[in-house]
């Protein structure tokens, strides 16, 4: 008989009896997609993994400690079989066949009745892509092709503009430390959906590169703002764009709740009555030590670690922040926007107790083509700063975990 390709169709397992047949590998892998789908999920092995075990402890599943008996697929609708025994699969097999229930095997895809996709999920959209070769069937494939579509569809590659979802309203949006590569895939639909992106200079600029021309960019240092605040500029131009039934992207470097005004900007859009989303972003303070070989904590070295504004002196009246106790921390301090003021934090960490001795490193445009890490101790920062000629933006992090990581370069 000729061999024809499988009929794909979606199947609503809610509440459905499906049976799985061992508790290995595989079994953990497709296990949790059933008991997304809400199958009535019944487990037959003698053994589980660790993993499996604990979906059973947990109650998302029934587990029956033994192996495969004739009738166990009584009332399936479904059924997964992967045991480590030829025979008990192919009994198994039978029985499923005689029964009429759709089953899958792991140990041979040919004698199955029905084949696992390659399975991802974006926005209420779910990709399965199966082989249309029985003989040529290549897992490896129909994975890649099944992340080439589903990325494609995160960053909005793969959506035509006038099928695109456009949602009215603001998201404020993390871009990451730098490098384009670190926004959440979130964020780059939500560009990729834009009509107007209002952009900070440390968000990641070439993202903006790839933005369709039809998208008005807006550098939030050049909003005019005569006689209001710029910040309040910025909250302004959010409103009204958002007013006029646009989809607008507030772009963020790092997290938009870290240092970044986030919320103040999500205060002004609720009064005003603008719906807004808030995408999280990965944090400089994390990410450019990282990035630059250096952990922020490490076993037996520092246990804790502060995250520190320094855009204000610690002798400046405005300052929140109580140096004198941090000084007397043993963990690592992690200081953004303190490269002009590092020299007055590094006399009042060590006026008030801290080693001049302390290792500091400073990782300047993290993340990015330009990075570079200079090394220094509290007593040489300042003067390393200036001879250095380290320049913003810039992450310094103060503490023993400097000398644990990858040394910086010569």
């Amino acid at each position: 008989m000729a061999e024809h390709p499988a009929y794909p169709v979606g199947l609503r397992l809610t509440g459905r009896r499906v049976v799985v047949l061992g508790g290995g590998q595989v079994a953990q892998r497709r296990l949790p997609a059933l008991i997304a789908a809400g199958a009535d999920l019944l487990l037959i092995s003698p053994e589980a993994t660790p993993s499996v075990e604990a979906m059973a402890d947990t109650g998302e599943i029934t587990w029956e400690r033994r192996g495969y008996t004739e009738g166990d697929l009584a009332g399936a609708w479904y059924a997964l079989i992967a045991t480590s025994d030829p025979d008990a699969n192919e009994r198994a097999s039978a029985e499923a066949e005689r029964n009429r229930v759709w089953c899958v095997r792991s140990d041979d895809a040919d004698r199955a009745t029905a084949w696992t996709p390659a399975t991802g999920h974006s926005e209420g959209v779910t990709v399965a892509v199966l082989t249309t070769d029985a003989k040529g069937r290549d897992p490896r494939h129909t994975a890649a092709v099944r992340d080439a579509v589903v990325e494609g569809l995160r960053d909005g590659t793969l959506v035509a503009p006038h099928h695109r979802t456009r949602t009215p309203g603001v998201a404020l949006v993390g871009g990451g430390p730098g490098d384009p590569d670190l926004i959440t895939v979130r964020g780059r639909r939500l560009l990729a959906e834009a009509d107007v992106v209002i952009a900070d200079r440390l968000g990641p600029r070439d993202l903006l590169a790839e933005l369709p021309p039809h998208v008005e960019v807006i550098d939030a240092a050049k909003i005019p703002y005569g006689r209001f605040m710029a910040q309040e500029a910025i909250n302004n131009a959010l409103i009204e764009h958002a007013r006029q039934g646009k989809s607008v992207v507030r772009l963020k470097g790092g997290d938009p709740y870290v240092f970044g005004r986030g919320m103040e900007e999500l205060q002004a859009l609720a009064e005003a009555g603008v719906p807004c989303t808030v995408v999280p972003g990965i944090s400089s303070s994390i990410s450019v030590p990282g990035a630059a070989g250096i952990p922020v904590t490490h076993r037996g070295v520092a246990h804790e670690f502060t995250v520190v504004s320094g855009h204000v002196a610690p002798d400046d009246e405005r300052s929140l922040v109580d140096w004198p106790a941090l000084a007397k921390l043993t963990g690592t301090l992690v200081v953004l926007m303190g490269v002009d003021k590092i020299g007055r934090i590094a006399e009042t960490l060590m006026a008030h107790g801290r080693s001049p001795d302390t290792p500091v490193a400073l990782v300047q445009e993290g993340t990015t083509a330009a990075q570079r890490r200079v090394d220094a101790t509290l007593a040489t920062v300042a003067e390393t700063v200036a001879a250095r000629e380290v320049r913003p933006p810039a992450v310094i992090v103060i503490g023993e975990v400097v000398g644990v990581g990858l040394p910086a370069a010569p």
